[in-house]
């Protein structure tokens, strides 16, 4: 029996799906994503910027970042699109972080593991062990 669900836009009753709406909430954002995309494939919106684009179309903002991030509209062939950073808001093409972020998290990992390897080098040196002669 298939799983139902509640859309996460409308809240109607549907057949849960890949995409988390159901249909009617899906045909509205494939015909957002149609005009999104007839606006920037025309060789001058190509390089449109998103203010740009959201004023010709209509379609909001977060609207057009998750179709980039979900892959709908490529980055390298609209070089202005983006979404941001989820640390810092910083406008990225790829991934979740931007790569000064990413640098940051890695070097704090880094810093943590070596802290708690001092921990444990520490704790191995306190160990006492007691012999007793029989």
């Amino acid at each position: 029996m298939p799983d139902l669900d509640n859309c996460s836009r409308c809240g109607r009753i549907y057949v849960r799906n890949i995409r988390g709406i159901c249909d009617v909430c899906r045909k509205e954002e494939d015909q957002l994503f149609d005009k999104v995309y007839q606006f920037i494939k025309k060789r001058q919106n190509r390089t449109a910027t998103m203010l740009q684009i959201v004023e010709a179309t209509g379609v909001p903002e977060e609207t057009i970042m998750r179709f980039v991030k979900e892959g709908r509209l490529k980055p390298a062939q609209f070089p202005n699109l983006g979404y941001p950073c989820e640390r810092c808001g910083t406008v990225i093409q790829s991934g979740k972080l931007c790569p000064n972020c990413a640098s940051n998290l890695e070097s704090d990992l880094k810093q943590f593991e070596y802290e708690e390897e001092r921990k444990r080098q520490i704790a191995e040196r306190e160990k006492k062990t007691y012999f007793t002669d029989k």
